[in-house]
């Protein structure tokens, strides 16, 4: 019987194959006790299980980070590895189970997941979805312990070996050691149960290119091995034992889908220019060092956001001033002379690397980015040393995040002033014109934006968090999550203004949110005046396409009316129409 499920599609494109059902070490373990006798022999099981993962990570991390140098895919997956790995050294995960079957007799599986259910009900409280999600790394950890304490093994079936290209993985979750195993078998999809926009499977997906939903609940369960399964990544469909009239109507909007990703390809290295002539700069987000080479592919002339959080994350020491400026001198030289735009921390005590640390309270409106990194002046020093540092080597560029006052701005700025004059006295060289720009995400920054104007060189407008606190949703709670609306006359209005107002006082100013990479809004910020969009690498060809289709002297008229109108519905006709010219 053909059955239709929706999800969160975080890649996009059209597969259609057949369904390979994938069974992973579960943390649903048996509870039984050990006689004392036996207690000291269980504690040696538990630790050749940690040792004998920690040397299949070990082998997967070396042989990934030589792979990466033909495979351009290899070096995003390897960094998910490598987190892995940092996460086994943890004493909470491969020491203190130990104890636990010493004091209460059990099982070492038993010992492990009652300590990982301690570890993730820490997270309940961090509000930031990629954190939040990071818990997944923890129980994917957990779950490869107890695979070696089980004696599961991790190779890929036959049946997948002989027909991979026409597969479509259908698993409950997936690891990064987990994509590892199917990654050479050029798999057509992705469906899991859980994960998010920032899961491992959403990021690897789109670094391999292929289509994949994620959020699907129940796919593992309803699903059955070898069924005709049809993946709509765009839409966020998946459609079981499909009848033939859809399944025609797919292939052929697959053939579609691929003859458009192939005109795509060809506007790689095109002028972005509207058809009356108005230049557009079209940037990419990153998140490490071997994003360059999606930054590439896609004809991006810089990069706009490098988050650099992600150098923090997931370890319990902190990267010191050498290690990070490896990672922005890698991006600086990599780009060579384009621009290269590193936001400070955004991370704060309640997000913290370990989530025992946190302090409570709401973490979108407590204690971070620039105030965590004001409240901790060695650490935010230690970051502009290695940014400065790394300035010589390309055109880097410092961006501070949820500024929202001049106090905030000028604190900042004598911090940076405050490395520079460390790096002079040290004799070691940067560039001392390093531009600095602010981020505007929180509406009293929108608001009285003159203050940021007068004091900054430039501007990037966070549409993510502004929406967030402009409408008082957080988008990563379901309940509320249908009410976050990029299109509310609020929203709208405070981004109007703010270009507006950049571009009459002749502050450079970008869109670095989700907005920048919706082709669905690409005339309308140009319609605002926007002329610098960064995002993800793999949304970038297809706003290129909608920027040279596009003569900004003939949406004038409908961006006007979609800014008068207050009536949802209309907004959204007015959108389409927009789209349509």
């Amino acid at each position: 019987m053909s059955f239709t499920m929706h999800g969160l599609g975080v890649s996009g494109g059209i597969a259609i194959g057949h369904a390979h059902l994938v069974t992973l070490a579960s943390l649903e373990v048996d509870h039984y006790s050990i006689p004392v006798e036996f207690v000291a022999k269980e504690i040696k099981r538990f630790d050749r299980a940690v040792k004998l993962v920690r040397a299949e990570l070990d082998e997967l991390e070396v042989g990934l980070k030589t792979a990466h140098k033909l495979d351009t895919h290899s070096g995003d997956i390897a960094a998910f590895v490598t987190i892995h790995r940092m996460l086994l050294e943890d004493p909470a995960i491969s020491v203190e189970p130990r104890a636990m079957i010493e004091r209460e007799n059990c099982n070492a599986e038993w010992a492990l997941k009652l300590r990982v259910d301690e570890l993730l009900a820490q997270f309940a409280d961090v509000q930031d979805e990629y954190l939040r999600e990071r818990k997944t790394d923890v129980r994917q950890v957990a779950e490869r312990i107890v695979s070696a304490l089980t004696g599961q093994g991790g190779a890929v079936p036959e049946k997948l070996r002989e027909r991979a290209e026409d597969t479509i993985l259908v698993a409950h979750d997936l690891s990064p050691a987990d994509v590892i195993l199917f990654k050479d078998h050029q798999v057509a999809a992705f469906i899991t149960d859980l994960g998010g926009r920032t899961s491992h499977t959403a990021i690897l997906a789109r670094s391999l290119g292929i289509p994949a939903l994620v959020a699907l609940h129940t796919a593992r369960e309803l699903v059955r091995e070898d069924e005709l399964v049809i993946v709509d990544g765009t839409q966020g469909v998946v459609i079981v034992a499909p009848e033939e009239t859809v399944l025609a109507e797919y292939r052929l909007k697959q053939h579609q889908w691929k003859l458009e990703k192939q005109k795509l390809g060809r506007l790689k290295a095109a002028t972005t220019t509207t058809l009356d002539g108005v230049k557009v700069e079209l940037h990419a987000n990153i998140e490490l060092p071997s994003d360059l080479d999606a930054v590439r592919q896609s004809g991006a002339t810089g990069v706009g956001l490098f988050r650099s959080e992600f150098l923090f994350m997931n370890r319990r020491d902190l990267p010191d001033e050498d290690e990070q400026f490896e990672a922005y001198k890698a991006v600086a030289e990599g780009l060579k002379a384009m621009p290269v735009v590193i936001r400070t921390l955004d991370i704060g005590a309640d997000k913290s690397l370990d989530p025992a640390l946190a302090t409570g309270g709401h973490s979108a409106l407590g204690l971070r980015a620039i105030r965590y990194c004001l409240a901790e002046p060695q650490l935010f020093n230690t970051q502009l040393r290695a940014i400065l540092r790394a300035s010589r080597y390309g055109d880097v560029r410092i961006l501070i995040p949820m500024l929202a006052s001049s106090v905030e701005i000028r604190q900042a700025l004598l911090a940076i002033d405050m490395a520079k004059e460390q790096l002079k006295v040290e004799g070691k060289k940067f560039n001392d014109n390093i531009l600095v720009g602010g981020m505007i995400e929180v509406p009293a920054a929108a608001i009285a934006l003159p203050m940021f104007l007068a004091k900054l060189d430039f501007l990037s407008i966070g549409t993510n968090d502004l929406i967030q606190y402009t409408l008082a949703i957080d988008r990563t709670d379901d309940t509320v999550a249908h009410l976050y609306d990029p299109l509310h006359p609020a929203v709208l209005h405070l981004i109007a203004s703010v270009i507006e107002q950049a571009n009459l006082a002749k502050v450079p100013v970008a869109v670095c949110g989700e907005m920048a990479g919706d082709v669905v809004l690409t005339r309308l910020l140009l319609g605002f005046g926007l002329r610098d969009f960064s995002m993800h690498p793999a949304n970038l060809l297809l706003v290129k396409q909608r920027v040279l289709m596009t003569s900004v002297s003939q949406i004038a008229e409908l961006v006007a009316a979609i800014m008068r109108s207050c009536d949802p519905e209309q907004t959204r006709e007015l959108l389409d129409q927009l789209n349509a010219l």
